[in-house]
């Protein structure tokens, strides 16, 4: 069990594991992984205020953000950056046009150049 374990971590043992015709146990660990719900968020943006200005905020006031309209919108699953995308509306209700995939090492709020 701890070999098989070893195994799907990665490394020379993983691909021993694959050459001994074992693919199909693996595709279907995965497999069983893709209906695991998870909770995806859009941010639309950050901003720093002090207590004082929280405690301030009344109906009908405005916090400013530091994106600049148009620019594309952090994907977020599990916290992490996953992809960047423009706002779209679908049948009266928003929605996300993914325009980039980001790299793992990609950090929220980050930029491309």
């Amino acid at each position: 069990m701890s070999e098989k374990r070893t195994d799907l971590l990665g490394g020379d043992s993983y691909k021993k594991f694959l050459q001994k015709g074992e693919k199909e146990e693996v595709y279907h660990q995965i497999k069983f992984l893709e209906d695991v719900p998870m909770v995806l968020h859009v941010e639309i943006g950050r901003t720093d205020m002090t207590i004082r200005d929280i405690l301030n905020l009344k109906i009908g006031g405005v916090i400013p953000f530091t994106k600049i309209v148009g620019e594309p919108m952090d994907v977020l699953i599990a916290d992490r950056l996953m992809a960047r995308g423009e706002v779209v509306v679908v049948n009266e209700r928003y929605g996300i046009r993914i325009s980039e995939v980001t790299r793992p090492d990609e950090k929220i709020g980050a930029r491309r150049e």
